[in-house]
C-alpha cells in the first residue's frame, strides 16, 4: 500500500525575497547587474528605437547621480560595465561614453521628484506609443491592466524632443506619486523602487496598452468595475509584486547570458 507523501513544512519552501546588501558598493553592483540585464531584455522584447530610451538607476552612495545605458549602445550587448555614472546635472562622471541628453533630462527630474524612486524606465515601445497617440489611459480591462488603476498618469501635451530641464520637471509633477505615466504622442515613463519593478511595470503596461488597443479594435471592451479594479490594484500593484512578476525573466536572460553581469 502506498503510502501518503507527507507535505513540506512551509518554512522550508524557499520564496525569493529582494535581497538585502551590507554596503553601497554591493548595491550598486548589484543595481548595475539588475539594470544591464534589464536593458537586456527590453532590446529582445522590441522596445529599442534607435538611440531613444533609457532605464536608470540611483546609485545607493551619491542619490543624485545615476547609472544609465550609453548613447548609441544596443541594448542587447550591454553589460554592467558598459553602464555609465550621470549626475542630477546630465554629466557622465563614471565611464568614457556619452548619454541621450534629451532622454536624461526627463529621467533627472523624475529621480529628483521622487527620492523614493531607484529606477526609472522609459523607452518607445510600439503599443505604448500608440495608445500615447490617443492621448489614453489605461481602463482596467485585465487584472495585469488594474495594476495601473488610479495609479498612473497622462502628460496631455507634446513639445518636441524634450532637452528643457522645466520640461522635465512638468512630467515630474504630472507623475506625482504614480508609478506611471502615459506620454501623450510619445510613449510609457515607469519609475519603481527597484531595477526590477521599474522594468516589469513598463512591460506589465507596454501589454495592457497591447490588449487594450487589441480588444477595442475587435469589438467593445469590457472593464472591471471601480470596486473590483481598486481590490485587484492592492493585489497587484505593489512594487514587492512587482518584483516578484520580474523574477522568472531575470533569471532567464542572467542565465542565458550570464555575460551582461560583467
Amino acid at each position: 500500500m502506498s503510502v501518503i507523501p507527507v507535505p513540506v513544512p512551509v518554512d522550508r519552501l524557499h520564496f525569493a525575497m529582494p535581497p538585502v546588501h551590507a554596503t553601497a558598493e554591493e548595491e550598486r553592483t548589484h543595481r548595475r547587474q539588475r539594470l544591464a540585464g534589464a536593458l537586456r531584455l527590453f532590446g529582445r522584447l522590441g522596445y529599442e528605437e534607435g538611440v531613444s530610451g533609457h532605464i536608470s538607476a540611483r546609485d545607493p552612495e551619491f542619490p543624485d547621480c545615476y547609472w544609465v545605458n550609453p548613447f548609441g549602445a544596443p541594448f542587447e550587448d550591454l553589460t554592467a560595465s558598459d553602464l555609465v555614472l550621470v549626475n542630477g546635472d546630465g554629466q557622465v562622471v563614471r565611464g568614457g561614453q556619452h548619454v541621450n541628453q534629451a532622454a536624461f533630462t526627463v529621467h533627472a527630474q523624475v529621480h529628483r521628484a521622487r527620492p523614493d524612486v531607484v529606477a526609472v524606465a522609459h523607452t518607445h515601445s510600439l503599443h505604448g506609443r500608440a495608445l500615447a497617440a490617443l492621448g489614453e489611459l489605461l481602463d482596467p480591462l485585465t487584472q495585469e491592466a488594474c495594476a495601473f488603476y488610479q495609479d498612473h498618469a497622462l502628460y496631455d501635451a507634446y513639445t518636441g524632443v524634450t532637452v528643457d530641464a522645466e520640461e522635465g520637471r512638468r512630467i515630474a509633477l504630472a507623475l506625482g506619486s504614480f508609478k506611471a505615466i502615459v506620454l501623450r504622442n510619445h510613449g510609457l515613463l515607469t519609475v519603481g523602487t527597484s531595477v526590477d519593478a521599474a522594468a516589469w511595470w513598463f512591460i506589465a503596461m507596454e501589454r495592457s496598452a497591447q490588449v487594450q488597443l487589441t480588444a477595442r479594435a475587435a469589438g467593445k471592451p469590457v472593464p472591471i468595475d471601480h470596486r473590483e479594479a481598486v481590490a485587484t490594484r492592492e493585489q497587484l500593484g505593489s512594487d514587492l509584486v512587482g518584483w516578484i512578476n520580474y523574477q522568472p525573466l531575470w533569471r532567464r536572460i542572467s542565465r542565458a547570458e550570464p555575460e551582461l553581469l560583467s
